[in-house]
């Protein structure tokens, strides 16, 4: 039995002041795909993207490109409904691929192109698709030669089970390939609804095996309009964008926002201070999005002055350190705007644009989303057009994810909310520490460990204890000489004697996927690895 929920639902000040919002007209649009095509036909002559010291495209040209992509594809045999996966680094043809396969109505499956055979393997027995664009033939044969494996059925179950079956083969396109410009162009595109499955987007798996969350074009447009809403973002703004484009801060925000905006963005196939540091110089621009690790690097380096005359930071896909953001703050004068979302409904809360931002906290439900906290174990429920429909193949998943009733999705985030409404997030419910019967939030610890100044960087987990249940343990990166008795004490002036880490282990680094989350499954390994090392003569 779960506990009371309890709303916190006051978006009122993300509204620019004298607008009457209703959530409706966050899908006012019907599509993503409409919505796109209707900016985009507006001006087509102005600048919309370019690769970084590459030149631009423009709105009308871009519009061409994406309906030949689209011709190709159906010369090919793809139709609406067919899964295509999308696993490729960063760049202008990744863009014009997944546009012309969404404005064709297929269904989108972002893949991370450094994963490894065995990863991809995984994602292709889920989705079956029929086609791929990437940048490399050697992942193309990857998922040729698991569809072609022994066990391969063709078989769904769950949101989009209605869709049609892969044919068979695999249709590829390369990210880099010519167009063929004497494809297709009498095309019936843009026929999508707003409850057309466009994206299966993959959990980044820090805590199991990833699954498959099933996106529609309503989820994904009302994000997108949300975003654009709260944060002031409008045809005037250009993105420097170095985020990968297959997680869903770079392609549901970077570029979904930038096409619905009607924006421009310069896309940047990796992320380096300087690079970006040029970009922001050279393009005039207004907007950059990172994660945490990217400002650290820029607080590293010489660059960090460039990101002055922006005029809005975003942080999110794992927590900023007060400490982090209060030196930014210092030594730019601007304040990083901190935002928190998850794979399956995607962007949900933000710190507001036009008044205070607060370091730690996430800030209020964004425009048209529903925030729910429990009142027994502060978990956060999110709700609204943002949500989406369900895992793919796995029903037991799904039921879990939405324990009540009209469509409340259960994150499994911990959050806390202060006086004045603003939301903070705690950490994982499944990473919560239980050690002697009370509950530990790691990020509690690692905020107080960060603030030793011989600490770099801490990450907190928990192991099993025979006489507390489980103990906290510290991992931390030094930034000079410190040592493990002189942090427990450290600790001790701020904690409870509970909370206080029994054990500190010094790395050189976390493990991390791609957008900087710590996986803590893999401290877990590194810890049982420090014990044997441990034990060695």
């Amino acid at each position: 039995m779960m506990g009371k929920l309890r709303a916190v639902s006051n978006w009122s000040c993300h509204i620019p002041s004298g607008m009457e919002f209703e959530t409706g007209q966050l899908l006012q649009d019907r599509s993503l795909a409409k919505s796109w095509v209707k900016v985009l036909c507006e001006n087509p002559n102005r600048e919309l993207f370019c690769e970084f010291e590459g030149d631009w495209i423009s709105r009308g040209e871009f519009l061409s490109q994406t309906t030949k992509s689209a011709g190709a594809m159906v010369e090919s045999g793809l139709t609406a409904g067919d899964r295509i996966i999308l696993s490729s680094s960063s760049s202008l043809g990744m863009i014009i691929g997944y546009v012309a396969a969404l404005r064709l109505g297929l269904v989108v499956v972002p893949v991370n192109p450094s994963y490894t055979k065995d990863e991809i393997s995984h994602i292709v027995r889920d989705v079956k698709p029929s086609g791929a664009i990437v940048d490399s033939p050697q992942r193309a044969e990857w998922i040729l030669d698991t569809m072609k494996s022994p066990g391969f059925v063709s078989s769904f179950t769950g949101p989009g089970s209605d869709l049609p079956l892969p044919k068979g083969d695999l249709a590829v396109f390369f990210t880099d390939g010519e167009i063929n410009q004497n494809a297709a162009s009498d095309l019936d595109l843009d026929q999508s609804h707003l409850d057309t499955p466009a994206l299966i987007a993959y959990t980044s798996g820090t805590t199991g095996r990833p699954k498959g969350a099933v996106l529609t074009h309503g989820n994904l447009l009302a994000s997108a309009r949300s975003l654009n809403l709260a944060w002031r973002w409008d045809h005037t703004d250009r993105l420097v964008l170095s985020l990968p484009l297959f997680h869903m801060h770079g392609l549901g925000v970077g570029v979904n926002g930038t096409l619905c905006a009607g924006s421009s963005a310069v896309i940047m196939d990796k992320f380096e201070p300087g690079r970006v540091a040029q970009a922001v110089k050279n393009y005039s621009a207004s907007m950059f999005f990172g994660v945490p690790t990217m400002y650290q690097r820029f607080l590293e380096s010489e660059y960090l002055d460039s990101l002055a005359s922006l005029r809005l930071m975003v942080s999110g896909s794992a927590p900023l350190s007060k400490e982090v953001h209060k030196e930014i703050e210092i030594r730019t004068g601007k304040i990083v705007l901190e935002r928190y979302g998850t794979t399956e409904s995607l962007i949900n809360i933000s710190n507001p644009y036009d008044s205070d931002r607060v370091a730690g906290k996430v800030g209020f439900p964004l425009p048209g989303v529903e925030v729910y906290v429990s009142d027994d174990k502060g978990e956060i429920f999110i709700g609204g057009p943002t949500v989406f429909a369900g895992y793919l193949n796995d029903p037991i998943a799904t039921a879990s994810a939405f324990p009540e009733k009209d469509r409340i999705f259960a994150t499994g985030d911990v959050g806390e909310i202060d006086d004045d409404g603003r939301i903070s997030i705690a950490g994982r419910l499944k990473d919560v520490i239980i050690s002697g019967g009370y509950n530990v939030y790691p990020k509690e610890v690692e905020d107080v460990l960060r603030t030793h100044p011989a600490v770099k960087d801490a990450a907190v987990i928990g192991v099993e204890s025979r006489e507390w249940g489980e103990e906290v343990v510290g991992f931390i990166i030094m930034e000079s000489a410190v040592s493990e008795i002189e942090l427990i004490l450290h600790s001790a002036n701020t904690l409870a004697g509970y909370k206080r880490p029994k054990r500190i282990i010094f790395v050189q680094e976390f493990p991390r996927n791609a957008l900087g989350k710590v996986i803590s499954s893999d401290l877990r390994g590194m810890l049982t690895q420090f014990r044997v090392e441990s034990t060695r003569p």
